[in-house]
């Protein structure tokens, strides 16, 4: 019995290899040039290849989406706080030493608010 259905498993996948042989093939075959050349013609689309102009223009198309990308990521980190990391660190810098020097009472509070609006301008 176990012979049987080795046989049939066999058999079974001997017509599911030559069915997809048929499906997958026929098409590639069925080109002008019968089975000489069977891989679509010369440049893979037959006489309707773009040649030289289609390779820059793909590789073209590649950098500019590489490009924007990298443009794109530059401008959100910019957004989200790459900016103020670097632009607001000498002022936060600046407003930590002033209110430390107003919690000695080297300043008074008038210096304090005068020098604190030079500092956020």
């Amino acid at each position: 019995m176990s012979i049987k259905r080795t046989s049939h498993r066999g058999v079974v996948g001997l017509f599911t290899v030559l069915g997809l042989h048929a499906i997958l093939l026929t098409p590639a075959f069925a080109q002008s040039d019968g089975y000489r050349n069977w891989h679509m013609g010369r440049y893979m689309m037959g006489d309707w290849g773009m040649g030289w102009f289609g390779m820059i223009a793909m590789l073209l198309f590649w950098v500019f989406i590489i490009v924007g990308l990298v443009a794109l990521i530059r401008w959100l980190l910019q957004q989200t706080g790459g900016r103020s990391q670097a632009g607001g660190g000498a002022d936060s810098q600046a407003m930590a030493i002033l209110k430390e020097r107003y919690a000695k009472g080297e300043i008074s509070r008038d210096e304090f608010e005068s020098m604190k609006r030079d500092i956020l301008q």
